[in-house]
């Protein structure tokens, strides 16, 4: 099984690439996932395992790279701290909502939580 296998299904066309995120610290669960609600070139009900932290946007450097125009390079990322799981927006252009607020620094997820960028919709999901 490749990391690609772990990380999440490739859409065509799309490259997601795995790269370490800076002050990214595995929680004690590891069982996490963005899944995909709609837009951004990707297919609905797409999982994303977020063990070690991944970005999210436009680049190819980017975890998870998004088809979406309001998406910066680097638009934000997920990662895990102790037992949590945080998102932060990334300084992006346009910003990111977090369950329809718009996420200042870093905020803590919940199970449930919406992660909104641009077009593109993920919930954020525990086993």
């Amino acid at each position: 099984m490749s990391l690609r296998d772990l990380r999440g299904v490739a859409t065509p066309g799309l490259e997601t690439g795995y790269h370490e995120v800076a002050g990214a610290v595995a929680p004690a669960t590891t069982d996490a996932w963005l899944v995909v609600e709609a837009g951004g070139g990707l297919s609905k009900g797409e999982r994303f395992d977020v063990f070690g932290g991944i970005s999210l946007g436009r680049s190819p450097d980017a975890d998870v790279r998004l088809d979406d125009r309001y998406a910066s390079g680097i638009h934000a990322r997920v990662y895990g701290r102790g037992s949590s799981y945080f998102v932060e927006d990334m300084n992006s252009t346009n910003g990111t909502l977090l369950n329809s607020q718009e996420l200042r620094g870093e905020a803590d997820l919940q199970p449930g939580d919406s992660i909104r960028i641009g077009d593109t919709e993920f919930i954020f999901e525990v086993a």
